[in-house]
C-alpha cells in the first residue's frame, strides 16, 4: 500500500480502491446469481466432454451436420434419463421412504432365518442357528438404537424429497450439454486461452489432462457404475426383491467408490436360492454374476488411460458432492475432485522438475 501511495496521488488511490470494490461487488453478485445453476452447468460440461468423441463420430457419419448429431445424441441421453434412470431413482426413493418411516415409527424390521435353510447339506443347521442368533441380537440392539436414528430418518426423507429437483437438474443438464456439443472447439479454445493466462507454459498439457481425467472418471467409473446399477436393478425387479431400486442405488454407490457390487449381489443370490425354485434362481444367479463382473470387462474398454486418482479422493467427492449439491452432486463431486487432484499432482511434478533441471544446467 505504501508503494502504491508513493506512485499514485491520493485521489488516484481512492479511485483505484473504489474500482476494485465495484469489481469485487460485481464478481460476488454474479456468483450469487449463477450459484443455483453451477451444478447444472458443471454436469452439462462433464457430459459434453465425456460424449464429445461420440458426437464427433456421429457428425462425421451424418456428413458433417453437427446440429443434427447434437439433437440425436440429446434425445438418446434424455431417453436414458427419463426411462431407466428415472425408474431406478423412483424405486430408490420409495425404498428410502420405507426405511425412514420404519425408523421414525421405531419399528425397523428384520427378516428371521427361513426354515428351509435347515435342509441345506453340511452348512444348513449351523447357518440357521447363526442367522437366528444374529437376528435376535441385532433386533435387540436396534430397539435401543432406533430412537437415536430419528435424525437420520429426517435426513433420508429430505434426500428422497429432493429427487424431483435432482431429476429436473439432470434433464436441464442434458439439454444444456446438447447445446454445447456444436460449440466444442470454440469452448475448448476459450478454456485454452484462460489457462494460458494462468499457466502459460503448461496450458495445453493441463487442458488435455483435464479432458482425459473427465472422460476416465465419467466413462470408466460413473458410466460403468450406472450400467451396473441399471442391470442389477433389472435383475432385482425380475426376482421381485423388496426395495429393488434402493439396492440398485447401493450398487451404484459401491461401484463408484471402487468397492464393488459383490457386497450386495452375494446376499441377493443367497436369498434367491432360499426363496425361489431352481429354474428361477439359476438364470438370475448367472445374470447377477455377469453384472458383478461387468466392471472388470468394461473399464479396460472405456477408459482411455489408467485412473491414478486414489479411491479416497473419489469417496470424498461422492460424499461431499452429495451433501453440497444433492443427487447430482453424487456424480459431479468425484469428477471435480479427480480433476483437481490430477492437476495439482501435475503441477507439483512440474515444480519439482524445474529445480532439478536448473541444477543440471548449472553443472
Amino acid at each position: 500500500m505504501k508503494t502504491i501511495r508513493s506512485l499514485l496521488p491520493a485521489d488516484a488511490v481512492v479511485q483505484l480502491v473504489i474500482r476494485l470494490a465495484l469489481l469485487a461487488l460485481l464478481i460476488i453478485w454474479t456468483f450469487l446469481i449463477v450459484k443455483p445453476f453451477i451444478p447444472i452447468l458443471t454436469w452439462s460440461a462433464v457430459l459434453a466432454v465425456a460424449f464429445y468423441p461420440v458426437f464427433s463420430s456421429l457428425a462425421k457419419i451424418l456428413g458433417g451436420s453437427p446440429r443434427i448429431a447434437a439433437a440425436i445424441l440429446t434425445v438418446v441421453m434424455l431417453g436414458i434419463v427419463i426411462g431407466p434412470a428415472a425408474w431406478l431413482g423412483l424405486g430408490a426413493v420409495e425404498g428410502i421412504r420405507d426405511i425412514a418411516s420404519q425408523i421414525s415409527a421405531g419399528d425397523l424390521a428384520l427378516q428371521a432365518a427361513p426354515e428351509q435353510i435347515k435342509s441345506w447339506p453340511l452348512i444348513g443347521p449351523q447357518l440357521y442357528d447363526l442367522w437366528n442368533l444374529a437376528y435376535t441380537n441385532v433386533r435387540a440392539v436396534l430397539r435401543e438404537v432406533t430412537p437415536y436414528l430419528k435424525p437420520v430418518a429426517g435426513f433420508m426423507l429430505s434426500f428422497a424429497g429432493s429427487a424431483g429437483i435432482g431429476t429436473l437438474q439432470f434433464l436441464l443438464s442434458v439439454l444444456v450439454a446438447g447445446l454445447l456439443f456444436p460449440y466444442g472447439p470454440q469452448l475448448a479454445g476459450a478454456i485454452r486461452g484462460f489457462l494460458f493466462r494462468i499457466v502459460p507454459e503448461q496450458s495445453e498439457h493441463f487442458l488435455e489432462l483435464s479432458g482425459a481425467t473427465i472422460r476416465a472418471v465419467s466413462q470408466g467409473v460413473i458410466g460403468v457404475a450406472i450400467i451396473q446399477a441399471l442391470l442389477a436393478g433389472i435383475g432385482f425387479k425380475l426376482a421381485a426383491i423388496p426395495s429393488a431400486g434402493l439396492l440398485a442405488v447401493i450398487v451404484l454407490l459401491l461401484s463408484i467408490v471402487q468397492i464393488g457390487a459383490a457386497i450386495v449381489l452375494i446376499p441377493v443370490i443367497i436369498w434367491l436360492w432360499m426363496d425361489k425354485d431352481v429354474t428361477t434362481a439359476l438364470p438370475l444367479t448367472i445374470f447377477l454374476v455377469i453384472v458383478g463382473l461387468l466392471d472388470n470387462i468394461l473399464k479396460p474398454l472405456v477408459m482411455g488411460r489408467g485412473l491414478t486418482t486414489p479411491t479416497l479422493v473419489i469417496l470424498i467427492g461422492v460424499i461431499g458432492g452429495t451433501l453440497a449439491h444433492g443427487i447430482i452432486g453424487l456424480f459431479i463431486g468425484p469428477i471435480i475432485l479427480a480433476v483437481a487432484w490430477e492437476l495439482a499432482a501435475a503441477w507439483i511434478r512440474i515444480e519439482r522438475a524445474a529445480p532439478a533441471s536448473d541444477v543440471v544446467a548449472d553443472r
